[in-house]
């Protein structure tokens, strides 16, 4: 018998909503730790710690909690996702029904086109500033059409593909090269040691910086299956992505609160932070270029998780054609959309998507850690004790938090009792969702018992 995966080649065919064969399910401990170390680099993920307003000293604990919250969370949804060798919002089925399922993918799929509009904006921004200081034109519209199609390019691969082909032998190398250069140009000069003792006036709140350190992890979440479901084993993909995302997360908002504090960087204007890197010499503008390439992997993740997540939509639709499309829309988003502050954008996700994180581990603990292809595709419509706990947890989410930009919404939720202590929204509403999902679980389980027991016996012939 050949080896396991002997067959397969780099490129991943574009398979679509069942389970992941055997033959496909090659990527394993190191692959899958490339890929998610890949997709947690990024230069916006750098300035978010601006929104924090804290001293050096409670950032960096900020970021340590919310990194292990939101990072476990992560890769409790990569295990759920090897496990049932479907994407995320088929994956869905389970928990929220079968037609249930379509409000989660849709919210899924503008979340992702946000992002790879996100993505397409900074990478664009940072190469028209490296052209302009090499070459004296900055041409930024340019570069949005060039990436976009890198992008397209990327998706098509597939996961299996993207790794092999571009993560291992190119886009890892660089990014760890640039990565050193970038700690070391965020460091000197930061004066660390008066950051770490003179603390300043800081009026921001620790509870929601870890909110939005976790928000910014558990957005991957609805992803994440798309590319675990290619795992070579749920323990593969839980260490692969745990670690593997947890890495950047620490570096980037651990340097990035000593950027920010030190250099005076506006979350309102993210594309300062190119200008100040570009300008450090010709090191940090090979540093910036290799962070240019880097980025594309969140532009090729958003763009891929986008067709695929569309698929459970629409099953018998092309996944290269729905990439294609994708691309398109995401590209004219781009040329279109102005970037400026985005903390509401990310801490919107996190009510959405983090209490469905808990809906989905209740129900898939309940249903004995493993998904059969019948709950998942031969389940009922809709399964609305699942929904409401869902819905729950969003409620409890924005009431600790109190969102001041969304109209009746932040009206009404502001005038609700709120506790005179801080706990954050991400723990509370993703175990308020968690113990109700559980609870439907376990009463629905008991009335199919009650039912079952009630039917007579069929007669013997």
């Amino acid at each position: 018998m050949p080896a396991k995966g002997a067959f397969v080649t780099d490129k991943t065919p574009s398979w679509g909503i069942t389970p992941v064969p055997e033959r496909l399910r090659v990527l394993g401990l190191f692959d899958t730790t490339l890929l998610w170390t890949n997709l947690g680099i990024s230069l916006l993920v750098l300035v978010l710690p601006a929104y924090f307003d804290l001293s050096l000293k409670k950032a960096l604990a900020a970021t340590l909690v919310g990194g292990v919250i939101g990072n476990a969370m992560l890769a409790v949804a990569a295990f759920v996702g090897a496990d049932g060798r479907v994407p995320t919002m088929v994956l869905q089925r389970a928990p929220l029904g079968q037609r249930g399922s379509y409000l989660a993918t849709v919210l899924n799929v503008l979340q992702c086109l946000g992002w790879a509009i996100f993505e397409l904006i900074v990478i664009a921004t940072a190469a028209g500033l490296l052209s302009d200081k090499l070459f004296g034109f900055r041409a930024i519209w340019v570069w949005k059409l060039l990436f976009g199609g890198l992008a397209t390019l990327l998706a098509l691969l597939g996961p299996i593909g993207f790794v092999r082909r571009f993560v291992r032998k190119f886009a890892i190398w660089a990014v760890a090269a640039s990565v050193v250069y970038l700690a070391w140009w965020i460091l000197d000069g930061a004066r660390l040691g008066h950051l770490w003792t003179h603390g300043g006036a800081h009026h921001g709140s620790f509870w929601l910086a870890v909110d939005t350190v976790v928000a910014v992890t558990v957005s991957w979440a609805p992803l994440v299956a798309d590319y675990t479901r290619f795992s070579r084993d749920r323990r593969s993909a839980f260490f692969g992505v745990g670690i593997g995302y947890l890495l950047p997360t620490l570096f980037q908002f651990g340097f990035g609160s000593v950027l920010v504090l030190s250099r005076g960087v506006d979350p309102n204007h993210p594309e300062l932070i190119l200008t100040a890197i570009a300008g450090g010499g010709v090191a940090a503008a090979f540093a910036l270029l290799a962070l240019t390439v880097d980025e594309t992997d969140e532009a090729f993740a958003n763009v891929y998780s986008t067709a695929v997540s569309i698929q459970n939509l629409l099953p018998r639709a092309s996944q290269r054609a729905l990439i294609v499309a994708v691309s398109v829309l995401a590209t004219a988003g781009a040329l279109v959309i102005d970037m400026r502050s985005y903390q509401r954008f990310l801490l919107l996700l996190g009510a959405v998507f983090v209490p469905l994180l808990g809906v989905l581990l209740a129900d898939w603990i309940l249903a004995g850690a493993h998904y059969s292809v019948r709950e998942i595709f031969e389940g009922p419509l809709f399964r609305p004790g699942s929904i409401a706990a869902w819905v729950a947890g969003f409620i409890v989410y924005e009431w600790l938090y109190q969102p001041a930009d969304l109209g009746f919404w932040s009206r009404w939720v502001s005038h609700l009792p709120t506790p005179s202590y801080q706990i954050g929204a991400s723990l509370p509403s993703f175990a308020v969702a968690f113990v109700l999902a559980t609870m439907a679980g376990w009463l629905g389980s008991r009335r199919a018992a009650a039912r079952g027991s009630r039917e007579p016996l069929a007669r013997p012939r």
